[in-house]
C-alpha cells in the first residue's frame, strides 16, 4: 500500500520527468520527445559557453536516446545559422566532428540531421534571410572535416 501511496504521488508531479526516471529508473527513450529535444538544446548551449567538447559528449551519453542523435545534428545546425559570429560555427563543426569520430553519431543519425534542415531551410531562411550561404559554408567546413559525405554536401540546397 504504501508503495502504491508513493507511486501516486510520483505520477502526479508532472513538472519534472527526471525525477521519476530516477526513482523506476526508465531509459532515455521512454521520456517525451519534446523533453529530449529541450535537454539537447541545452547541452549544445552549455557547450558554446564552455566549450568542453567531453562534457557535452557526457551528457548526450547520458540521455540514453543513440536513435534520437540526429536531433542533436539538427539542433546544432540551426543553432549556428540562427547564431551569429565564426565562434558558434567552428565549436559545432569541433563538436560535430568529435562526436562523429567517436561513434556517437553515426552517418545515418548525420545524414537525417542535415536533411532535416535542408527540407526547412525554407522555413529557417524566412526568420534568418542569410541561411542559405551560412549553411554552405558550415556545409563546406563539415565536408572539409570528413564529418559529411560528399552526398550530402551536394544534396545541400542552393540559392
Amino acid at each position: 500500500r504504501a508503495a502504491l501511496d508513493r507511486a501516486a504521488v510520483l505520477l502526479r508531479i508532472k513538472r519534472d520527468v527526471n525525477r521519476l526516471d530516477n526513482v523506476w529508473g526508465v531509459g532515455g527513450g521512454q521520456r517525451p520527445v519534446k523533453h529530449l529535444v529541450k535537454e539537447m538544446n541545452l547541452l549544445l548551449r552549455e557547450y558554446l559557453l564552455s566549450g568542453e567538447v567531453s562534457e557535452a559528449e557526457h551528457c548526450l551519453r547520458e540521455l540514453e536516446v543513440p536513435h534520437f542523435h540526429h536531433e542533436l545534428v539538427y539542433e546544432a545546425v540551426v543553432m549556428v545559422l540562427e547564431g551569429s559570429g565564426e565562434g558558434p560555427v567552428a565549436m559545432m563543426v569541433t563538436l560535430l566532428k568529435v562526436l562523429w569520430e567517436t561513434g556517437l553519431v553515426t552517418l545515418d543519425q548525420m545524414n537525417r540531421g542535415f536533411q532535416r534542415v535542408y527540407e526547412e531551410l525554407g522555413d529557417i531562411s524566412l526568420d534568418v534571410p542569410l541561411a542559405h550561404s551560412l549553411l554552405e559554408r558550415l556545409v563546406e567546413l563539415c565536408f572539409d572535416r570528413g564529418i559529411i559525405t560528399r552526398a550530402l554536401r551536394d544534396a545541400c540546397p542552393a540559392r
